[in-house]
């Protein structure tokens, strides 16, 4: 699996009124990958996120999966939002597999791919339980089976944990990297919580607003997976620091 988004520049309006959103985007993300893009509001993080899942069009440059460009929605990209989206009258398992349903998957394996994809994220026993009668965080994990059970080339996160106590959130993040571990997922982030993008992702691109642009790219490579100790130990804190101060600069120096 490659990704390449090159050159890419979008526009909203038309004459005066017309807006550049993003200028001159371009990152590449190969299987297996974690990437993430992190920024403030304003930095056309979710614009982007919108152009990779096909939902826009550039204005300008291209944006490609195995060097096909992107020109609509497709199966080779799940998403998972902030909000669950979860269909609320039907249960964790016919959420599980209402994607499968779609693509007329054999009821066989239908059933096959829902029950494994409920053990991959722990929740083999919520598989009968109706939305409203899970947490917040177990919600969130029947949105990831769900896309992972389509089988999609690319796993695109926007603010996935944005909506969740700082607890649960803490708790999701350690799934989501335990996740990308044991299965070799290949996956976009975006997020504004810098933290989180480090925490998670091999490379963070750090997005500067108005127009929304990349301005720095760090690779990540802590060495640890026990997220709870890495938030506390001293590189971390310090890239933590570093790149907040970045952030800060590009953003009048809004404390994050």
């Amino acid at each position: 699996m490659h990704l390449c988004v090159s050159a890419v520049c979008k526009s909203f309006g038309e004459g005066r009124g017309r807006k550049l959103v993003l200028d001159n985007i371009s990152f590449d993300l190969h299987g297996g990958e974690f990437i993430a893009l992190v920024g403030s509001s304003g930095s056309g993080k979710s614009t982007v996120m919108r152009l990779v899942a096909g939902l826009e069009r550039p204005s300008a440059g291209v944006i490609t999966m195995n060097g096909i460009p992107i020109r609509g929605p497709g199966a080779d990209r799940g998403m998972v939002f902030q909000k669950y989206s979860l269909y609320p009258w039907l249960t964790a398992g016919q959420n599980v597999a209402f994607g499968l349903r779609l693509q007329g998957r054999p009821a066989a394996e239908v059933r096959e791919r829902t029950a494994y994809f409920l053990e991959v994220v722990g929740l083999a026993d919520a598989a009968k339980l109706l939305p409203r009668e899970l947490s917040g965080g177990m919600q969130q994990r029947i949105a990831i089976a769900r896309a992972l059970a389509a089988e999609p080339k690319l796993l695109l996160l926007d603010e996935p944990f944005g909506a969740l106590d700082l607890q649960i959130r803490e708790s999701m993040q350690q799934f989501l990297h335990q996740l990308w571990t044991v299965t070799g997922l290949s996956a976009l982030l975006i997020t504004h919580d810098l933290e989180e993008a480090l925490l998670l992702a091999q490379r963070v691109h750090i997005m500067a607003p108005r127009p929304g642009r990349i301005v720095r790219t760090v690779e990540v490579n802590h060495g640890s997976s026990d997220l709870a100790q890495l938030r506390l130990s001293r590189p971390f804190l310090s890239m933590r620091e570093e790149l907040a101060h970045c952030l800060r600069s590009l953003d009048g120096g809004q404390q994050l």
